[in-house]
């Protein structure tokens, strides 16, 4: 049986991104482009990766799974927000709510693990050249990808857990696209301030932990490159800077909406935005232009017909 909410509401009404028929029409335009070549850029890089011998390296192994995370991460909530633009008043049910909770947790915790997992791999390729191969085996490669799927599925649970226990009785409308935490504990008629207190400290407090100790690492990373030559250099900046421009994009939009009193902004929908739709179609193209491998084995793959 589908979970239903205490009390009388079951489903609530999302307001979207605007209200101007003329602005829903445009972004229409806008989105539907954008999710189509998201979910193949990601799936190209997710085959790409796969078919090509010459990308074997654990970097490349842990990129597919950022891929495959990112297509599945804008699926999430791209879908609906493109079909509700064609429409002015949109609802969603309340099990249709909590599974689209769970799954936009489950996967940006996941992607933010992974990024996590690629940081301490590009730290042990720069900083420890000689071990890196001892280091980085396939079997602690297999245990650190079980780990970042576990830990997106242990903080969705968590989170799911929280929104189970609110209590709905009385307005039903979400100023937002898509199911949102701090929107549910807005409509929620009992007290939710604890929660909402322990919620922001505990996803902000981890967001801003995390987001702090990987620039400490890319700043021990870049002390390290001066025993490099200048090629090393150049290809370790290049693979580092990529790797570091998807974690400012990634974290930023945690740290804003986490790290701050509990309270629904009009900016969060375009934040939300911003990490749901527009950093997963940025993620592979950071990754191909600035990565020759990846690009000589997209080419090779074409010319042999795999793609």
């Amino acid at each position: 049986m589908d979970p239903m909410p205490p009390h009388n509401v079951t489903k609530f009404v999302l307001l979207g991104l605007t209200q101007n028929p003329h602005l829903q029409k445009i972004l229409f335009i806008v989105f539907l482009p954008i999710f189509l070549f998201t979910v193949l850029a990601n799936l190209l890089i997710v085959i790409t990766i796969s078919f090509s011998p010459t990308l074997s390296a654990p970097m490349y192994f842990f990129l597919t799974h950022l891929s495959f995370l990112d297509a599945f991460l804008t699926s999430v909530t791209t879908p609906k927000l493109i079909i509700d633009l064609l429409y002015q008043r949109t609802t969603i049910s309340w099990s249709a709510c909590l599974t689209q909770l769970f799954m936009e947790h489950f996967l940006a915790g996941s992607e933010v693990t992974i990024l996590i997992v690629m940081a301490y791999d590009r730290y042990v390729a720069i900083c420890k050249p000689l071990h890196y191969t001892a280091i980085m085996r396939q079997g602690l490669c297999q245990f650190l990808v079980v780990v970042v799927w576990t830990g997106g599925i242990l903080h969705a649970t968590v989170q799911i857990l929280f929104t189970m226990d609110l209590i709905f009785c009385g307005p039903n409308v979400i100023d937002h696209f898509m199911c949102d935490f701090f929107s549910l504990l807005e409509l929620a008629c009992s007290d939710t301030y604890r929660l909402g207190v322990v919620v922001s400290a505990n996803t902000g407090g981890m967001c801003l932990l995390i987001f702090s100790m990987l620039l400490i690492s890319y700043i021990v990373i870049l002390s390290s490159l001066k025993s490099h030559g200048s090629e090393g250099r150049r290809k370790a900046l290049s693979t580092c800077g990529a790797h570091f421009t998807v974690v400012v994009m990634s974290f930023v939009p945690c740290i804003f909406t986490y790290t701050r009193p509990v309270a629904v902004y009009p900016a969060d929908k375009w934040v939300t935005v911003f990490f749901a739709i527009l950093t997963p179609m940025f993620n592979p193209i950071i990754y191909t232009v600035r990565n020759i491998e990846v690009k000589n084995s997209i080419r090779s793959l074409l010319k042999r017909g795999v793609i």
